[in-house]
């Protein structure tokens, strides 16, 4: 039998939410026309009848236990249900509105997600967004994100993952430094030149050069260099363009200082491998509408330009 709620708990949910966005009871407490007190009350009910401590508070400040803060994203999401399902049967669903946390790789962020992000504020001005360019993993509940972009397999069954696209990689250096170290045309050859690496910040490691040989095999170069760049990868094109050596990385990133002629791609013959950028968010049963939205808008806006560029 599902779980009933009386007002009195409901309320309660409220209030925690409440605190919790805010920062402290007294905020919320003033947020709602209550007395800290009353808040600290119902939060303290809240924390006997679930059995756990939902903040760890001090003298000054409170904050979010790890149960608390699983505990806020479910209700959050249940609260928006309620919000939306009152909405639509009375006829006054709304926009998308509310903030939008998302994160996502530095190198898609500035080459891919970034120069759609107009259309989209045009298309949905009352949503938020608030963007984290960073090439670390994130928790969805501590971290707080409604949604991210990631290269390679999706780490996390517990999310839902649609692709983006394959982007294409290849293999850049700039004229003058072709001209001074001479064109490789195989692996060996690229081996005894600079070559730029990118260190993944999750693993420690050198991500590896990606080709395909002349018997449609792949081939995953792994090698060390003393050229190297952690966290961000449009280090590596920025070294690469300065004419310090040949960099690995995606095609949209590198297209535009190809067409400045600041970059030349080398060793063609053996390219044609790809990652998958997906993009991910929790398996929630309701989607909040400004994720809803987000979502399509961005694998449409993303497929069509990838598809674009293949032409």
């Amino acid at each position: 039998m599902a779980r009933t709620f009386d007002p009195v708990q409901l309320g309660s949910i409220e209030l925690f939410c409440k605190a919790a966005d805010c920062g402290s009871f007294t905020a919320a407490a003033e947020a709602l026309g209550l007395t800290p007190a009353a808040v600290s009350r119902s939060i303290a009910r809240l924390e006997a009848r679930l059995g756990v401590r939902l903040f760890a508070r001090t003298t000054r400040s409170i904050r979010l236990t790890s149960d608390g803060a699983l505990y806020k994203a479910e209700c959050q999401q249940a609260l928006e249900q309620i919000a939306q399902a009152e909405q639509a049967i009375t006829g006054q669903q709304q926009r998308p509105s509310g903030l939008l946390r998302v994160s996502a790789p530095s190198t898609y962020a500035h080459h891919r997600l970034l120069p759609l992000l107009p259309r989209f504020q045009k298309a949905y001005p009352e949503v938020q967004i608030e963007l984290n360019i960073s090439n670390r993993n994130i928790d969805f509940v501590d971290d707080g994100y409604d949604i991210a972009i990631r290269r390679g397999q999706p780490p996390d069954s517990r999310l839902i993952a649609r692709l983006l696209e394959d982007a294409t990689v290849g293999v850049f250096a700039s004229p003058s430094y072709l001209r001074r170290r001479g064109t490789p045309k195989t692996t060996a050859e690229l081996l005894a030149r600079d070559c730029i690496q990118f260190i993944l910040p999750s693993t420690g490691r050198p991500v590896p050069w990606v080709f395909r040989g002349s018997d449609g095999r792949d081939i995953d170069l792994q090698f060390a260099s003393p050229w190297r760049v952690e966290d961000d990868v449009l280090g590596c094109l920025t070294w690469a363009q300065a004419g310090g050596g040949l960099c690995q990385i995606y095609h949209f990133a590198a297209q535009a200082a190809v067409a400045r002629g600041e970059l030349v791609e080398v060793m063609k013959k053996m390219g044609g491998r790809a990652w998958p950028f997906w993009v991910l968010y929790p398996q929630n049963r309701h989607l909040s509408a400004r994720v809803r939205v987000f979502v399509d808008f961005l694998t449409s806006a993303v497929t069509g330009r990838a598809s674009r560029g293949r032409r």
